[in-house]
Order: C-alpha cells, then structure tokens, then sequence
C-alpha cells in the first residue's frame, strides 16, 4: 500500500487520533500534543506544525515542528520534533517524505533555517540536514546532535 503525507492543518478530523499516536510512541502528555495540535489548527502563527503519514485509515509515520525540543538552547529554533515511522513501514522513505513536506511548507510559511535535536548520526544527513553542535536535552546526562536545514538558495 502507498503512503500519502498530510499536513494536520488540511486532516483536522486527525487531530484526536494523531495526538494518541504521537503519545504512544513518545510518552509526552497527550494533552501536551492535543494542545500544540490545537494551535496548529488556529494557524495563529506558523509554528506550531504537524505531519502525518498515512496507509489508509492507520498513522504510520509522523513529526512536528515546535518552538524548543526540550533542550537549553532557546535560540535554536523552531525544531523539528517527534519524529517516527512505524517499525515495518521503514526503509520505505516515509521519514524522508514527511522531512521534506515539512522543510518546504515551513520555509513556505517564511520559517527557515529549521532545528533538529538527536542521537542518530548519519540519518539526517541524507535529507538535507547539517550537524551544528551539541546540545544539552532537558534531563539528558549527556548531549545530544544539533542539526539545522537551510533552504537552498
């Protein structure tokens, strides 16, 4: 089956169902993502933002962009955040799919460069993205990989 990506903001019979998808595989309050998803739907400021990947009815892959990743440099921002792809649809392109729309619609809506905190090395790489620096994740012993995405000029 083919993956269609979708912005939450044009699917926002999603909302409640993409909210229990991103806590399931985060563990951040559902109300939390109820929220950001919520103002996202205002489309009262560009950020917040949502992407979802979807096989028919099922969520299989999604990520945000929000203000702070939960990390000590605020000025880093916005970040790409939450991003996942169910375990058997990878290798499929979905992560890259939704990495793009999302680079292209937030430099569309004049947000550039985007932010992107993890632990995986070389992954990011292939889309686009640039490490920068180390970071200090909120909690986190040790820091974790900035990476930032230009739009190409």
């Amino acid at each position: 089956m083919r993956y269609e990506i979708s912005k939450l903001r044009e699917r926002s019979e999603l909302l409640d169902e993409a909210a229990e998808w991103f806590h399931a595989k985060w563990g951040v309050p559902l109300e939390a993502y109820r929220e950001s998803m919520m103002r996202c739907l205002r489309q009262e400021a560009p950020v917040p933002q949502w992407y979802l990947a979807t096989e028919g009815d099922a969520i299989v892959g999604g990520l945000g962009v929000i203000e702070n990743d939960f990390h000590d440099r605020r000025d880093l921002s916005p970040n790409v955040c939450a991003v996942y792809v169910e375990e058997d649809r990878r290798g499929r392109g979905i992560a890259g799919a939704l990495l793009g729309i999302a680079c292209e619609d937030m430099a569309g809506l004049g947000v550039d460069p985007l932010y992107l905190l993890t632990d995986h090395t070389s992954f990011y790489e292939r889309y686009g993205w640039q490490f920068l620096c180390m970071v200090q994740g909120d909690g986190d012993p040790e820091p974790s990989r900035m990476y930032v995405h230009r739009r190409d000029v």
